[in-house]
C-alpha cells in the first residue's frame, strides 16, 4: 500500500504529542512536529523519494534519524519508535490533546492522577468532580472541558483540503486508468476548493460498470467496503477518508457533476429556477416532462435555466446566481496570474532554505519577484532578526540581486505587532525595507474591542505594508481571534495598505467571506506562500482556490502585478 506524506506526517505528531506527554526535551518534540509540518505542505511524495535513492536529508529539518524514520515509515507501514512509545502510554491518550485547554502538562495529570486515557473517561472525571480536585484545573476548567468534549464528539471529522489532496488524486489517477473509463472527475467540496472535506466524490463515466467498481474495492488503500453496487460504491480508506464513487452516463455528466459538486443551497436555488420553467433537474439530466433534454455538461445545466457557467469555487448560494443573471459573475484569479510572492523566510529565521535556494525555486514557478520576510526579534523562538541583523541581510540581498537573473528579491521583514499595536522594530531600519509586513503571534485572547485597536495602531504605523494572516487562525488547531475584520479593511483601504491571503495549508486566511468584502471595499489581497522551503511555493495554489472562493479577481489581487507596477504601490504606503 503507497504511504503518503500525510500518513508520515500523522506518525510524527503522535510522537510528538506522547513525548509531550512524557515531559520530553521540547526541542526533539518540535523536531517530530517541524518534520510533519514539513511533509504535509511538500509536494514530492517522501516515498517517492525514497523509490528513487534520494537523500531524504535535504528536505528541511529532516536529519539522519528522522530520515531513517520516513524510510521505515515508507517500506514497512510502521515506526518502531512509535510502536515503543505506545506501550509506555495508552495511544488514546493522544485524542485528549484535541480538547481546548487541554495541553500536554494538564493531560499527563489527567494520566497519572485520574488513570484518565480516553475521552470517555475524562467526561466521566468530569461529570464526577474529581478533576477539580487536581492542582491547577478548578470548578471552571471542569465545565469548561465538559463543554469542549461536547463539541468535539459533535463535531463531524474532516479533513484539510491539501491532506484530502495526497488520497483525492491518485485515487482520481487510478480510476482513471482502468480499462473502459473515459474519465474520472472529483467533485463535492473539494472541487469547490473548500478548506476542509467531509469526503469524496467521485464521478466515472465507462463501458463496464462492474469491472469499475470491482477495481475501486480493490484499491490497496480501501479499509472498508460500506456499499457496492453496479454504478456506485462507498468505501473507508484507511486514512479516514470516506469515498463515494458514481459511474453515470455521458449524456448525464454534466447534470451529475452539477449535481454532486453542490452545494447544497446553490442546488435547490438552480431547481428552482427549473421549476419556474417547468423543468426538472436531477442527477440524472434536464428533464421537461418525462424526456430530457440535456444535461450532458454543465453549462448546458446552467443554459437551461438561463444562467452561464458558474465556476465551482463560487456555488455556495451568496449571490453567485444573482450575478450570473445580470452577467456579472467575476473572472476568477487564476495561478498563473501570479507574477511574485511577498511572504517568504530563510535559514536567517525559521526557514530551511538559503536566500539563493528560494530565488531560484521562486523563478521555476515563474515569479518575477520574492519578497523575503524574516521574523522580528521578538519571536525568540523562530531566532527572529533585531535591527542590526536585517540590515546585514538587506546588504547580502542587494548583491544578490546583482547576480540573479529574471528574479528578484524584496527587502522586507514580517515584523511582530506587539500588543499596544507598537511594532517590533524602529521605524529608521523598517523605512530601509521595500516593504513591511506586519504580524500578530502572540495575545490572541484579547477582547474584540482591544485586539481590534491594536491592529488598527498598526496599519496606521508609517511603515506598515500588509497585514499577515489576518485572523490567525490555524485549522482544527486555533480559532480565528476576535476582531471587527470590516473595521481592518475600512482602515487598509484609508491607510493605502493591504491584507495577506495566507496560502499555508494550516492557515487559508483571509477566510473568504473577508476576501468578498475587501473586493467589495476595493482592498487588495496580497496571496503569500508563507514558505519556509523551496517546496512551500507549491501551497500557492491552495491559496488561489480561497481567493476564487472569495470572488477575487486578477485586479483584487496585488501580486498579479508585475514588479515595475508593484514597487510605486508599495511605496504608497509609506507615508
Amino acid at each position: 500500500m503507497p504511504v503518503h506524506n500525510a500518513d508520515i506526517a500523522n506518525i510524527f505528531e503522535e510522537i510528538a504529542d506522547l513525548l509531550e506527554i512524557e515531559n520530553a526535551n521540547p526541542f526533539r518534540v518540535r523536531a517530530y512536529r517541524n518534520a510533519a509540518r514539513q511533509l504535509q505542505g511538500m509536494g514530492v511524495a517522501a516515498s517517492d523519494m525514497v523509490a528513487g535513492g534520494e537523500d531524504l536529508t535535504e528536505l528541511p529539518g529532516i536529519g539522519d534519524d528522522l530520515a531513517a524514520k520516513i524510510q521505515e515509515i515508507v517500506e514497512t507501514g510502521k515506526c518502531q519508535f512509535l510502536e515503543k512509545l505506545r506501550k509506555k502510554t495508552p495511544p488514546t491518550i493522544t485524542e485528549l490533546l484535541k480538547i481546548p485547554g487541554l495541553g500536554p502538562k494538564r493531560v499527563r495529570a489527567l494520566y497519572h492522577e485520574l488513570d484518565v486515557h480516553t475521552l470517555e473517561q475524562l467526561a466521566r472525571a468530569a461529570r464526577d468532580g474529581r478533576i477539580r480536585k487536581l492542582p491547577g484545573f478548578g470548578e471552571k476548567t471542569e465545565q469548561t472541558i465538559l463543554e469542549a468534549i461536547s463539541a468535539h464528539v459533535e463535531k463531524q471529522a474532516r479533513f484539510k483540503l491539501a491532506v484530502a489532496a495526497q488520497y483525492a488524486e491518485p485515487l482520481r489517477k487510478y480510476l482513471e486508468n482502468i480499462s473502459g473509463v473515459k474519465q474520472a472527475v472529483l467533485a463535492g467540496s473539494y472541487r469547490r476548493f473548500k478548506e476542509t472535506v467531509g469526503d469524496i466524490d467521485i464521478l466515472v463515466t465507462a463501458g463496464h460498470t462492474e469491472n469499475v467498481m470491482d477495481r475501486f474495492v480493490a484499491y490497496d488503500e480501501v479499509k472498508d467496503v460500506m456499499a457496492k453496487g453496479s454504478t456506485r460504491a462507498t468505501v473507508i480508506l484507511k486514512s479516514g477518508l470516506q469515498v463515494d464513487v458514481r459511474v453515470v452516463n455521458e449524456d448525464c455528466f454534466g447534470a451529475a457533476l452539477q449535481y454532486f459538486t453542490g452545494s447544497k443551497a446553490h442546488n435547490i436555488e438552480i431547481r428552482r429556477l427549473a421549476q419556474e420553467r417547468k423543468l426538472k433537474i436531477s442527477e440524472y439530466g434536464v428533464f421537461k416532462g418525462e424526456k430530457r433534454i440535456t444535461g450532458d455538461t454543465e453549462e448546458s445545466v446552467y443554459r437551461s435555466v438561463g444562467l452561464p457557467w458558474i465556476p465551482p469555487e463560487l456555488r455556495e448560494n451568496r449571490g453567485e446566481i444573482e450575478a450570473a443573471r445580470a452577467g456579472k459573475l467575476p473572472k476568477l484569479v487564476e495561478f498563473a496570474d501570479l507574477k511574485g510572492d511577498l511572504h517568504a523566510h530563510t535559514k536567517a529565521t525559521d526557514g530551511h532554505h538559503t536566500l539563493r535556494e528560494m530565488a531560484d525555486a521562486a523563478r521555476r514557478h515563474g515569479f518575477e519577484y520574492l519578497a523575503v520576510t524574516e521574523h522580528s526579534r521578538r519571536l525568540t523562538v523562530a531566532h527572529g532578526l533585531d535591527p542590526q541583523q536585517l540590515r546585514k541581510q538587506m546588504n547580502e540581498i542587494d548583491k544578490l540581486n546583482g547576480q540573479l537573473k529574471n528574479i528578484t528579491l524584496l527587502k522586507s521583514i514580517e515584523v511582530d505587532i506587539l500588543e499596544d499595536g507598537h511594532l517590533d522594530l524602529p521605524d529608521d531600519v523598517l523605512s530601509e525595507c521595500d516593504l513591511v509586513v506586519g504580524a500578530v503571534h502572540s495575545k490572541f485572547n484579547l477582547a474584540r474591542a482591544k485586539q481590534t485597536e491594536r491592529i488598527l495602531r498598526a496599519m496606521d504605523h508609517p511603515h506598515f505594508t500588509i497585514l499577515a494572516h489576518p485572523t490567525g487562525r490555524l485549522l482544527d488547531t486555533r480559532e480565528p481571534y476576535d476582531v471587527d475584520m470590516l473595521k481592518i479593511i475600512r482602515r487598509a483601504r484609508e491607510r493605502g495598505c493591504f491584507l495577506e491571503l495566507n496560502a499555508h495549508p494550516e492557515r487559508l486566511d483571509l477566510l473568504d467571506i473577508y476576501c468578498q468584502m475587501a473586493r467589495d471595499e476595493a482592498v487588495l489581497v496580497a496571496i503569500s506562500s508563507d514558505a519556509h522551503s523551496t517546496q512551500d511555493f507549491d501551497n500557492l495554489v491552495y491559496g488561489v482556490g480561497q481567493a476564487r472562493r472569495g470572488w477575487l479577481e486578477r485586479k483584487d489581487v496585488l501580486n498579479t502585478r508585475s514588479l515595475k507596477l508593484l514597487m510605486p504601490m508599495l511605496k504608497r504606503t509609506m507615508i
